[in-house]
């Protein structure tokens, strides 16, 4: 992306992006989540493309027993996947001491205490479970945190993103080569960065390793950046609660993690499993995860074409 000033449409449009989630937020949380809870189960009830892709993928990884359980899961991924959105505009628009009331309890914090000790860097995996974007406020208020993220392909977008994501101790580092050296320098300097480690990258940025059986094309920025700079590791995640509020869990990565070989990411993406699998309504399962398949893989691509496109809505029957 080209690095000349910001065209001024794409600042304007990024600053109309910005008016509307401020309004969205001066809205009541139950009402946001309430209202992406809605929207989440009409898709389902229209056969939505994030539907069908949301179904094929609890197919794929073998989540749910028969066609009716999995239908099921599927609405109450994007129920939950909605509601999440929704609340996020709140989350980003407020004060963070405010957004940090969702927080309601902590657990295995003694985990990231003791990653801090003696001064190392720390990396922090956080998989797409529960509402990450307040995860990030959480972290920031333990330490400043730098977190990776990969621009929209819009320059409005990114904008966009890169100016909501700018909360108090929270620095934005875009998926780049020159991002990536800023963490080196980072993590040496015994600061902390935050990763989501689960999303599919572009083609020649990853290798495959298997996640949940399917071979699916894993970043392996987190394991060779904790190999080379010796960094602590630790995954983190929320979890939506009975009462509303989430918990933050702190949990230690195996050691196997950290390494530049088929292993390191074996044994990260069985972490993220491991957290996915507590409540597969929680995860983002709503994009096409194993579309990158191996050489020579029948089929090529496993969403197509079922989930490309528009479809019929169900049958009610």
């Amino acid at each position: 992306m080209s690095a000349s000033p910001d065209p001024l449409f794409a600042r304007l449009k990024a600053r109309l992006l910005l008016a509307l989630t401020w309004l969205a937020g001066r809205l009541p949380r139950r009402w946001l989540r309430g209202a992406g809870a809605r929207i989440g189960a009409r898709s389902a009830r229209r056969n939505s493309r994030d539907f069908r892709i949301t179904r094929r993928n609890l197919e794929l990884t073998a989540t749910g027993t028969t066609q009716g359980e999995r239908a099921a899961l599927a609405e109450a991924i994007l129920a939950h996947t909605w509601a999440t959105l929704l609340e996020t505009l709140r989350v980003w628009s407020r004060p963070p001491t405010e957004a940090l009331q969702l927080v309601g309890a902590v657990h295995g914090l003694e985990h990231y205490r003791a990653a801090r000790e003696g001064g190392r860097g720390l990396m922090i995996a956080t998989p797409h479970y529960g509402n990450w974007e307040l995860l990030a406020l959480y972290l920031a208020s333990l330490d400043p945190l730098a977190v990776l993220y990969r621009p929209p392909d819009s320059r409005a977008g990114d904008l966009y993103m890169h100016r909501v994501r700018s909360a108090p101790g929270v620095t934005p580092v875009r998926a780049d080569a020159n991002g990536v050296r800023q963490l080196v320098k980072r993590l040496r300097g015994g600061g902390v960065v935050g990763i989501l480690p689960d999303q599919q990258p572009k083609a020649g940025e990853g290798e495959f390793a298997p996640f949940f059986g399917q071979p699916a094309l894993t970043m392996t920025l987190y394991s060779k950046l904790a190999a080379r700079t010796g960094a602590a590791m630790l995954v983190a995640f929320t979890e939506l609660q009975a009462d509303g509020r989430y918990a933050v869990h702190f949990q230690p990565m195996p050691v196997a993690v950290a390494g530049d070989d088929p292993a390191a990411l074996a044994a990260l993406n069985r972490t993220i499993e491991a957290v996915a699998s507590r409540d597969p309504s929680q995860y983002q399962w709503t994009y096409k995860r194993f579309k990158i398949r191996p050489p020579g893989t029948v089929p090529d691509n496993p969403y197509w074409p079922d989930c490309y496109g528009r479809a019929s809505p169900r049958s009610r029957g």
